[in-house]
């Protein structure tokens, strides 16, 4: 009792009360339905990357959401599909981690895609969880409020949800309802992390997805699923005498594709595509690390290697 007493203090000092709640809740649902945007808008900082390509998430990437009445981990997994290649098996095996052991999860459905087959596969996934489940409508800035009622019912009879919520992270619209009811689902704890920390990925899986995000950008047909980044080492340069900003960090990207053709595609006419991809990827690696970064990538060939076990142990999947 003594040891329980201490605890309760050291969470009160903290801040805290009894009623205080934390804990997991995956992200899940269709590829491009809004879980990255939405898990951004949710945390208030970029820790996943958006695209409109479908599978654009690979990691399950966790952002941390901080209040006065609670903490959130959420674990943005990559979207559930059809696999055709030994990384789309080990994507959806992902998916299905992240639901192992999670207090909650939040199910997005578009408002402005019809429930499908999509949908429906993923609720009977869902129906042996533990876990309550939280269908969340995203995209409601999109379409009519006529449309979001009837889109609300079909959601509705799709399972027997805990709870539905519409928001919009584009407009910021609703998230906070969205927080309050997560929490309300989470068990009576103290806070896992500490107040301030937005996500638990380390700082190299978080400019390798950076670096994949740019070179998505306008890339069309096969070629958004044949690529792969990986960091291969960031180094601090020498403070030189007198100076009073941080050394310089060189960041060094591998960035694999399947095929020579991709590869001049990636870098594009003199090597201009490359060099848009990397002042866009810099900014948000800058923001991230808090320093000035000299970013040099490099564009690799692996053929097939999203079939490539060995390949994709390298690559972390």
């Amino acid at each position: 009792m003594n040891l329980e007493r201490c605890w309760w203090k050291r969470w009160k000092r903290n801040g805290m009360t009894e009623n205080y709640r934390a804990g997991f809740v995956s992200v899940v649902g269709r590829p491009n339905v809004g879980k990255s945007t939405l898990t951004n808008a949710l945390v208030g900082h970029k820790v996943a990357i958006t695209s409109m390509r479908p599978e654009t998430t690979r990691h399950n990437i966790r952002g941390i959401v901080t209040t006065d009445q609670g903490q959130l981990i959420l674990v943005d997994t990559p979207g559930y599909h059809r696999p055709r290649t030994l990384l789309g098996k080990r994507l959806n095996d992902m998916v299905r981690e992240a639901l192992a052991d999670v207090d909650a999860v939040a199910f997005c459905l578009p408002a402005d895609q019809k429930v499908g087959p999509g949908d429906q596969f993923i609720a009977r996934e869902l129906r042996g969880l533990r876990a309550p489940v939280v269908a969340v409508v995203t995209k409601t800035d999109t379409v009519t409020k006529d449309q979001l009622l009837q889109h609300l019912l079909n959601v509705e009879s799709l399972a027997d949800f805990a709870a539905i919520v519409p928001v919009s992270a584009a407009k910021a619209d609703n998230l906070d309802e969205l927080v309050s009811v997560l929490i309300g689902l989470m068990p009576q704890s103290p806070q896992l992390y500490p107040t301030g920390d937005v996500t638990e990925e380390d700082d190299e899986v978080l400019i390798a997805e950076f670096v994949r995000e740019a070179a998505l950008e306008g890339v069309r047909d096969e070629l958004p699923h044949s690529i792969a980044v990986q960091v291969e080492e960031i180094i601090e340069r020498e403070q030189q005498p007198g100076a009073k900003k941080p050394p310089l960090l060189d960041v060094h990207v591998n960035i694999y594709v399947e095929r020579e053709s991709q590869k001049a595609i990636i870098i594009g006419r003199k090597g201009a595509r490359l060099k848009d991809v990397g002042t866009r990827a810099r900014k948000h690696i800058e923001e991230l690390l808090g320093r000035r970064v000299f970013l040099s990538l490099h564009v690799r060939v692996a053929k097939d290697w999203q079939s490539d076990p060995k390949m994709l142990r390298r690559l972390g999947f």
